[in-house]
């Protein structure tokens, strides 16, 4: 149970549900299988030149699939701006489905910065290694942004986007959880906007740490850009207040 404006937020579930997100569980990972298959005989086959392909097309297909399978709808809100740049694209994180929402929303020539646990799981392991995922330690900021840091070059070189929840974890205060200042540091180190992404619903039908879901509807928003105009990390502070702000308001209002 979780928290949100200090009133308990639960989900109630029947035996339908459990039956559903059990067997779409089951489905989802041999999806996942499948789609490991084809990126490493694509990726091989194309000496990595396929990479950007398999991440701008397959992964979105792979994602909105995933979300039927548990019975899951995603709209698109009235979109305030259209992913066509190199940027930093963040967003609220507070469900496990946020996982297949991001995945779904296809964000141009991106790389996910994502915490190191994923790569328990083998099929993320094998996607990240060959697509040239971001793996994190986020319990050390030093060499989190250590390893970030180290791929700069080729994310200027190749025009890439970058993916990262600011609040780290889906497990905070509702809302939205405090915002961890990687993502910002990061836009200011590339010269790269920040474009705020919107995640509204997938709490109320999936709140847990599984993928135990009811059908429902989640809606999803791209935000107009905000640059990371400050040199000083007493204004950038500032600033990611400001953009943890917006959030909030969007999210209550």
């Amino acid at each position: 149970m979780e928290t949100i404006a200090g009133q308990p937020h639960t989900t109630s579930f029947n035996s339908i549900d459990y039956i559903r997100s059990f067997v779409g569980t089951i489905l989802i990972f041999v999806l996942l299988a499948l789609v490991t298959v084809v990126v490493i005989i694509g990726v091989f086959l194309s000496f990595g030149k396929l990479t950007n392909w398999f991440i701008n097309n397959l992964g979105p297909v792979f994602g909105r699939t995933a979300l039927r399978i548990l019975g899951v709808k995603l709209e698109y809100d009235k979109m305030e701006f259209t992913p066509d740049i190199p940027a930093v694209y963040i967003s609220n994180h507070s469900s496990t489905l946020d996982l297949f929402i991001i995945i779904s929303a296809g964000f141009p020539n991106v790389r996910y910065v994502a915490k190191k646990e994923l790569q328990y799981n083998p099929f993320f392991f094998i996607l990240g290694k060959l697509t040239g995922q971001v793996f994190i330690d986020r319990s050390n900021r030093e060499k989190a942004l250590s390893r970030i840091h180290k791929t700069y070059d080729s994310i200027r070189q190749k025009n890439l986007s970058l993916f990262i929840a600011p609040e780290g974890s889906r497990k905070h205060e509702l809302p939205v959880g405090k915002f961890k200042k990687g993502a910002f540091f990061i836009a200011r180190d590339l010269d790269y906007p920040i474009v705020p992404v919107l995640i509204k619903g997938a709490i109320d039908i999936c709140p847990g740490g599984s993928l135990l879901t009811k059908p429902g509807k989640v809606t999803l928003k791209y935000f107009k850009p905000f640059p990371i105009e400050s040199k000083d990390d007493k204004d950038l502070d500032l600033q990611i207040e400001k953009v943890r702000r917006f959030y909030i308001d969007k999210l209550t209002n």
